[in-house]
């Protein structure tokens, strides 16, 4: 079987000779459905001329660097109103889902001040001309870039012979689908939606966390839990709630193949039984008792099982974690 490999390259000053690239340039945050027919667009223009398939990618995210403008276009519009600043991947995580996608190059770009300041001509002549030389190029009417995002696809279009460039459109209707996949899937996993916010991922909403120390009440009522502290700060994190989720051990001497990943139920907020305001992720991994503090762990979150709550004591918290593990159990099993 040929296995595929995407070639990832983060140094811009030191690029190959592309063969007649076919690029596209986006965020990407989420690689959801909708991103998934921009990327179907790149690989059959790419596909055509015999050529490779480039996505052009930004690290960290523009808007961490530079503050929103209300003349935004609506993918940016979109995600301001959902969560702000918010991700649905890490950089690592977008990487890993593209390259499920058989793309042939994605070029991750620092993004600086810097570059963002650079005047939209200069964006096309030493950024996109001189390290790539593209034969296409895919964006959309409202891509925005340069300094105060005065190239459009215009401005790129008035390039075309100069360069011996071509620029296509990617179709309004799937720009619409990215804007609106994007905001309904933060907007879905803040409310705890996971049914919605899985189908427009097309996969199961995931995060890594670290497992650090904890004040071990679960232990003390029967459901030890493992305290989770997400690797990245960026990284949106479902509405609080109890879950059931599934998990793997991120290289460890516990991993366990994804075809065996392990059930467990997930705790997010701020456990008003036990009166602590600070917001905790906690999972209770079932059948299984081994120390795994300083792990990082992969967390799929599966279904919604009810909102937090705050009971009477221990007791009859402990009742209703049982009444969780079964539901859990349960949904999981059906899988």
């Amino acid at each position: 079987m040929h296995l595929f490999y995407m070639q990832v390259h983060r140094d811009i000053n030191n690029l190959p000779l592309f063969k007649n690239a076919v690029i596209t340039i986006g965020t990407f945050d989420g690689v959801h459905t909708g991103h998934l027919q921009i990327i179907k667009q790149l690989r059959e223009e790419a596909k055509k001329i015999n050529g490779e398939s480039v996505i052009i990618t930004f690290d960290p995210h523009p808007r961490m660097v530079i503050s929103p403008s209300p003349s935004l276009s609506p993918v940016w519009r979109g995600e301001e109103k959902a969560t702000g600043i918010k991700l649905l991947n890490t950089l690592e995580e977008k990487i890993e889902l593209l390259e499920k996608q058989k793309i042939d190059h994605l070029v991750v770009v620092p993004f600086t001040k810097q570059f963002s300041e650079q005047s939209a001509e200069g964006y096309i002549k030493n950024f996109l001309v001189e390290k790539f030389w593209p034969h296409t190029v895919i964006i959309g009417h409202d891509h925005h870039f340069g300094n105060e995002r005065k190239g459009n696809y215009k401005l790129l279009e008035a390039y075309e012979e100069e360069f011996n460039f071509q620029v296509k459109e990617i179709p309004e209707h799937v720009l619409n689908q990215v804007t609106i996949s994007s905001t309904k899937i933060r907007e879905a996993l803040l409310n705890c939606d996971i049914e919605t916010a899985n189908k427009y991922l097309g996969y199961d909403y995931f995060f890594e966390g670290q497992v650090v120390q904890g004040d071990k009440i679960g232990r003390s009522i029967g459901y030890p839990t493992a305290n989770l502290e997400l690797m990245d700060k960026n990284k949106l994190v479902p509405g609080n709630g109890i879950y059931a989720v599934t998990l793997s051990m991120v290289n460890s001497q516990w991993s366990i193949s994804d075809a065996k990943l392990m059930k467990a139920m997930m705790s997010i907020g701020i456990r008003p039984t036990i009166g602590n305001s600070k917001r905790t992720i906690e999972i209770n991994i079932f059948d299984f008792d081994k120390d795994i503090y300083g792990q990082t762990v992969s967390v799929y979150v599966k279904k919604y099982l009810r909102e937090e709550k705050k009971f009477s004591g221990l007791e009859e918290l402990k009742n209703e974690i049982a009444k969780d593990k079964i539901k859990a159990l349960e949904y999981l099993s059906e899988q």
